[in-house]
């Protein structure tokens, strides 16, 4: 059901006012002379389709004087968005803005046969409206037509053939009901939806047609603008009963949640128009509220009236969950957090990207993440297909701010890619990829280890290694890393390749990092544990190694942790040596060992054997101690 018809009127509006603020309303019953000639002399009219149009009233004036409506009239009208025409036609806007009941005005003259009839258009039957436009109508449409010709299009808007002009002698006023679906299905099909199809669609008040149809007459016979018929053509098959809603005292009090008594809702209702029948227990429901159906909208009445600020608040009673974030959500709010501690500023990058981001940095043409979902109807090329990898997306950004002059940028993206399913009937693959970016600001290599370091300490992620990746087309081959839990790859991290950083519009150094989300919320330690600050002293050893060229440094660290066993407490690469003294294709790297016991203070005694049995260990892959 449509909501609040009646509000589009001023006296609805003042009725509301009125109930509201406990104020009587007042509206003067119009009353109309009647000087004219009878209108059953003049005019006849035949209601053919009863269900689209339960009631039409009529009256006829005589002795029309058109004339330019009084200013009082104009300027109201004016206030009310409708532009005055001349008296006649104002007065049937006057009495649709003052009422909420659409009027209209007919050259007698042009009604051939003085007949109406109510009837639905034939399809393909032409009629001209009152905009001057040709409008092809339908069996769906209900129409206003006289003995040769359909006359307006009922509820929406009137025909240039019996429109009112300077020459009009004689006005037929008309005041009628439509249904208000068929109005509102006309006015779409026809593209003219109007003030009085706007009002019509709302179902407004059938018993209303005779109070408009007076005030009309009345301003008529005050503005002289003609003589007034005295009787009245009513042809009326609307349902005069009144609707009956029980009252459901009891009901709204616990669906409210307000205090009032029976005789409480009486008053408030009675306010706007309802007729409570406490005896009886009901509420009947006035001809203008064709939307007040049941119990449920009683309970509204009685509650805005009430106060919604008067009504306390109170908490479902329903048994509901509290809702909550996932342990995944969690880790990814926690990971954007420790993201924007390390200096990085978050960015977000369409998903629809160009095909040609794939070559700029330089996957190989049987690269797997060039198996690309196309999106059927894309905006360009450059929007064209779902994204593989998230680095392109990060590179474009990069290359915006360098190329608009930013001294630095260092960036994150905790971007979404999407792999093709084997199976095309199934969806794609939707992993998320932690997509770091930087240039400037002194960054290197080194700088952006420190960072992912800091990042996986927070997150809880240790135990993991750091080793070269000389695979990865979009890296530099001799600055980038493979960071790996056991065999689980978190991801890579380096310096951009030089021909990509070109292929991008940038100069100089630029670093990105790619880590798999599901790869670091696998391998997270949730748990925290406390380690109680030391009671005994530690004790440095340092060790300068000789290996070859070819021998990690992550490797040598990995050794000496398992061999050092539980006194080791760090150990630190703070030195790498090259000379021909050392050998071909040798190299020396010297470590800062940190020994400690928690038990007690260690002596040489304790440390010798660990340090020596380090270095059997180490010298039995080829890696001594310097001498």
């Amino acid at each position: 059901m449509t909501n609040r018809p009646d509000c589009l009127s001023m006296i609805g509006v003042a009725r509301e006012a009125a109930g509201t603020f406990r104020l009587p309303l007042t509206v003067n019953k119009p009353t109309v002379k009647g000087e004219g000639a009878k209108a059953a002399d003049y005019l006849k009219v035949t209601i053919q389709d009863k269900d689209l149009c339960p009631r039409y009233s009529a009256r006829i004036v005589t002795d029309v004087k058109i004339a330019p409506s009084p200013m009082w009239m104009v300027e109201r009208l004016r206030a009310c968005g409708i532009r005055a025409i001349n008296n006649i036609v104002d007065i049937t806007n006057y009495v649709m803005m003052e009422y909420g009941q659409p009027m209209h005005a007919f050259d007698y003259a042009c009604i051939d046969g003085g007949h109406i009839t109510v009837r639905r258009a034939a399809d393909g039957e032409i009629m001209k409206t009152l905009d001057d436009q040709d409008r092809a109508l339908d069996s769906d449409m209900l129409v206003i037509a006289d003995d040769k010709k359909p006359i307006a299009v009922a509820g929406v808007m009137g025909g240039a053939n019996s429109e009112i002009t300077e020459n009009t002698a004689t006005v037929v006023f008309e005041s009628a009901n439509f249904f208000g679906a068929s109005v509102r299905r006309t006015a779409k099909k026809l593209g003219m939806r109007t003030e009085a199809s706007a009002h019509f669609e709302k179902n407004i008040d059938p018993q209303m047609t005779i109070d408009a149809l007076d005030r009309a007459c009345q301003l008529v016979e005050e503005l002289g603008a003609g003589k007034v018929s005295p009787d009245i053509i009513d042809e009326d098959y609307s349902v005069k009963e009144l609707r009956k809603i029980p009252l459901c005292g009891d009901w709204i009090r616990h669906y409210v949640n307000v205090n009032l008594t029976d005789e409480n809702m009486k008053e408030l209702l009675e306010r706007v128009g309802y007729v409570v029948d406490l005896e009886e227990g009901t509420v009947t429901v006035p001809s203008f509220r064709s939307d007040v159906e049941n119990k449920y909208d009683i309970s509204e009445e009685v509650a805005r009236f009430y106060g919604y600020d008067n009504i306390p608040a109170f908490p479902f009673s329903a048994d509901i969950k509290s809702g909550g974030l996932t342990e995944e959500q969690i880790f990814e709010k926690n990971l954007r957090i420790g993201l924007r501690s390390v200096g990085l500023s978050e960015i977000e990058t369409y998903s629809f990207v160009s095909p040609k981001g794939l070559d700029k940095i330089l996957l190989g043409a049987d690269d797997k993440k060039r198996n690309c979902l196309t999106i059927k109807n894309p905006l360009g090329e450059d929007t064209s297909v779902m994204r593989t990898s998230s680095l392109p997306s990060m590179l474009d950004v990069l290359a915006t701010n360098y190329n608009n002059r930013i001294p630095a940028a260092h960036l994150y993206e905790v971007a979404t890619v999407y792999v093709k399913n084997e199976d095309e009937t199934k969806l794609p693959a939707e992993p998320k990829i932690v997509t770091l970016g930087a240039y400037g600001d002194g960054m290197d290599f080194y700088d952006l280890k420190g960072r992912i370091d800091e990042l996986l300490s927070l997150l809880g992620i240790c135990g993991y290694t750091v080793a070269p990746c000389k695979t990865n087309p979009s890296y530099h081959p001799g600055r980038t890393a493979e960071i790996k839990v056991g065999e689980t790859v978190l991801g890579v991290f380096g310096q951009i390749h030089p021909t990509v950083v070109k292929n991008f519009e940038m100069n100089g150094e630029v670093y990105g990092a790619e880590l798999a989300l599901d790869a670091l919320f696998s391998c997270r330690n949730g748990k925290k544990g406390y380690t109680p600050l030391p009671k005994f002293p530690a004790v440095t050893r340092d060790l300068a190694l000789v290996c070859d060229e070819s021998v990690l440094s992550g490797e040598i660290e990995s050794i000496i942790r398992a061999t050092a066993g539980d006194i080791l407490e760090e150990i630190r690469a703070f030195d790498v040596y090259r000379s021909a003294a050392l050998g071909e294709n040798k190299k020396s790297i010297a470590y800062s060992l940190t020994l400690r016991n928690p038990e007690k203070t260690l002596t040489d005694a304790d440390i010798d054997p660990v340090v020596n049995g380090v270095l059997e260990v180490l010298e039995q892959k080829g890696i001594t101690l310097r001498k």
